[in-house]
Order: structure tokens, then C-alpha cells, then sequence
């Protein structure tokens, strides 16, 4: 008989989360950044812990867990479910690490909190044990909440200090991961989209500060799609098979919450309609039909793609570009369902106060993020499937 696994904490107690985050939505939003007993109700959670190494008292969580838990939070808060995903993400990058560098991260206990931007920018000069690191990375969300920012970094002066194409380590040059103490950063409060307003995804300034060498690794072990290293729990899932996807997770939330607040709105109103056949009454079952199986239909996407990552010995590149396919799709979906309910809520959900246009805007906010454009990753699945999943030439 096959044994039934028991839930993790961050799941069993997802809806006692985001009945909190609901309530401090308003609040966070002004504030810009993510609610204090919010995040500290995640980390008890086991959101930080979720995907660190069980070497350091990891959780041992899966993507499917933690699909659960955010379209759960994201129901009520999408910011809070965005910082919960963007959690595990930088976990899971962070165990990356030399194991060196997991034992600093993770000296004092699973429960750290790591923020991040992964675009390359700045620099990393190589010096003597390390890293002398400089720049700025804007869109860092939880950073004032952070105890450890992640930063994908450029390589500095490698050449000319080190050889050509080598670095200071003897590793090939290109883009590095340095992780710093959130204490050695300042953070410039810079984000004011319309939307996601509670994630707090400000800009994180990093001044010359010196990262050794085992806090750093470089950027290629995460992004081979060819040779993808091991992750935490041994498989070889590459950074692209999973980021698209746990961006997905708090619009997928976000569409849940949308559709039960619209049928609260709406119910009020067939309330009030007589008996018969009713246009309106035709046109609303419309929209709730075609909306929620447009938000089943992304689900089913998703946990297509949790069951490959959670089990896949090794993703391949064909199936990265699948997954982004999907997730791409998948965004569209929700977003397009999202934007028929608003149109069918009156002036009730479009008010100042409405969850409803919370909801809305935050959904339009994730799904603007670049990799869930459908474009591109039409013609990266397309290319990756007319080559037979072939690695493309130079």
C-alpha cells in the first residue's frame, strides 16, 4: 500500500494566510511592500523552508504543494502569493550554491528568506577570495522583507584580471549568482505599478560589496538546458522549466478569487431578475461559463507541468519549451477571463473598494512579466520542435 504523504504546514495552512493577507491588502498596498505579519505567517509557514536542502532542515516541498498553497493565497492576495513563489524560486537557486555557501545561508536554520533579481546587470569584479559586486536591480520584490538577496550578476573585468575567458576560480566567464546579506544593500523604493502594488518590488543598490567566492556561482549552472545540474531534491529541473510556471501560480489565484467574487456580486443581482427567459441572465451564464472554463482549462496546464518538474528525472529542452508554451497560454487564459468579468460586474466591481479590481489589476500587472508574453514563446516551442529538440547552432 502506498503511503499517503502528509501536507506541509505551508498548504495546511494556506487559507488561514490568506484570509490575513486579504485583510491587510489595503494596508500593504500603501505601504508599497508586503505585510510584516503577513510574511511572518509565511515564514512560520514553511514558505522559506520549501525547498531548501533537508541537509539544512528543508521541508523536501514540491511544486505541486506549493501550486496549492499560492493559488490558495492568491485568491485573496496575489501580491502574497507572488512573494511566496519568488521565495521558493531563490531557495531553490541558493541551493545551488558551493556547499560552503549553504552552510552560511543556512547556518542558523531553514526559515531564510531570500529576495532576488535575475536579470544580469552590474558587475562582479573578481579580487582576491571573491567578488567585489556594484549596481542596481530594480523589480526585487519582498526586498524590504528579505534576509539574503540573490543578484545575478556580469562578470566584471574577467578577462584582463584573470585570463581571457577565465575566472578568478578558473570557471568560464559569463553572468555570476552572488548572494548578499540584505543588511548590505540599500533598497531605493522605486515600484509603482498599478498593479502587484504589495510585493514591494523595489530597487536593490549594491555599493562595492565584497561576496566570496562561495557565495557565488555561476549563472550557466542554472540556465544548461543541454547538461541542467541537480537541484535540491537531485533532479535536473533548469531554472527555465520552473520560473515561468511559478509566475503562473498568483495570476491562476487571482483568476479563482476574481470568478467566486463575481458570482457573490452577480448572485445578488439574478436575485432581483423575473422569471423566464432573460438576456441578461443569458449573458451572465455566458461569462461564467466561458470564464470558468477558461480558468479550469489553465489549471489543468499547470498541473501538467508540476507533475513533469516534480518527477521528471531530468526536463528536457523540448519540454522547457512546452512548459513556457503552456505558461504563456495559460496567462492569456486567465488574463481574458479576469477581463470578461470585470466587464459583466457593473460599477460595483470596478469600485475603489471592490476585491474584484484588486484582483483585476494584479492579474494584468504578473501577466505583463516577460516571460509570459506568448510570442516568444510561441516561436521558442516552435524552433525547439521543427530541430527535433536539437540544441540550435551558433
Amino acid at each position: 500500500m502506498t503511503a499517503i504523504r502528509p501536507l506541509r504546514p505551508l498548504v495546511e495552512r494556506a487559507a488561514e494566510i490568506a484570509e490575513l493577507a486579504g485583510r491587510q491588502a489595503e494596508k500593504a498596498e500603501a505601504a508599497r511592500t508586503p505585510d510584516l505579519d503577513v510574511v511572518t505567517a509565511l515564514v512560520a509557514a514553511g514558505a522559506a523552508r520549501h525547498f531548501v536542502p533537508a541537509s539544512f532542515g528543508g521541508s523536501g516541498g514540491t511544486f505541486a504543494e506549493l501550486k496549492q498553497a499560492a493559488v490558495v493565497l492568491g485568491a485573496s492576495c496575489p501580491a502574497t502569493a507572488w512573494c511566496t513563489v519568488v521565495a521558493g524560486l531563490m531557495t531553490r537557486t541558493a541551493a545551488h550554491l558551493p556547499p560552503a555557501g549553504q552552510q552560511r545561508l543556512w547556518a542558523d536554520g531553514p526559515d531564510t528568506l531570500i529576495a532576488g533579481g535575475v536579470t544580469p546587470r552590474g558587475s562582479a569584479v573578481p579580487v582576491a577570495g571573491g567578488r567585489l559586486l556594484s549596481g542596481a536591480w530594480p523589480l526585487v520584490s519582498s526586498s524590504e522583507r528579505a534576509d539574503w538577496i540573490l543578484l545575478f550578476a556580469l562578470a566584471g573585468n574577467d578577462s584582463a584580471a584573470a585570463g581571457e575567458g577565465a575566472t578568478a576560480g578558473g570557471a568560464a566567464a559569463g553572468p555570476l549568482v552572488c548572494l548578499v546579506p540584505r543588511a548590505e544593500v540599500r533598497i531605493e523604493r522605486t515600484w509603482d505599478d498599478v498593479g502587484m502594488q504589495a510585493t514591494g518590488s523595489h530597487t536593490v543598490v549594491v555599493e562595492e560589496v565584497f561576496v566570496p567566492e562561495e557565495l557565488t556561482f555561476p549563472v550557466a549552472v542554472l540556465a544548461d538546458l543541454d547538461a541542467p545540474q541537480p537541484g535540491p531534491d537531485g533532479r535536473a529541473v533548469p531554472l527555465q522549466a520552473v520560473n515561468t510556471f511559478l509566475f503562473c501560480l498568483p495570476m491562476l489565484g487571482a483568476a479563482r478569487g476574481a470568478l467566486r467574487h463575481w458570482q457573490e456580486l452577480t448572485s445578488a443581482k439574478l436575485q432581483a431578475r423575473p422569471a423566464g427567459y432573460d438576456p441578461v441572465v443569458a449573458h451572465l451564464a455566458d461569462v461564467l461559463a466561458r470564464s470558468s472554463a477558461e480558468i479550469d482549462a489553465a489549471d489543468l496546464l499547470l498541473d501538467r507541468i508540476a507533475q513533469l518538474i516534480d518527477t521528471a528525472p531530468a526536463v528536457t529542452r523540448a519540454q522547457v519549451a512546452r512548459n513556457q508554451r503552456d505558461c504563456a497560454f495559460a496567462a492569456e487564459l486567465l488574463v481574458g477571463a479576469v477581463d470578461r468579468l470585470m466587464r459583466a460586474s457593473g460599477a460595483a466591481g470596478h469600485s475603489t473598494g471592490s476585491v474584484l479590481q484588486r484582483l483585476w489589476r494584479d492579474i494584468h500587472t504578473a501577466g505583463s512579466h516577460a516571460t509570459l508574453q506568448f510570442g516568444p514563446a510561441a516561436a521558442g516551442y516552435a524552433r525547439t520542435e521543427l530541430t527535433g529538440g536539437r540544441t540550435p547552432k551558433a
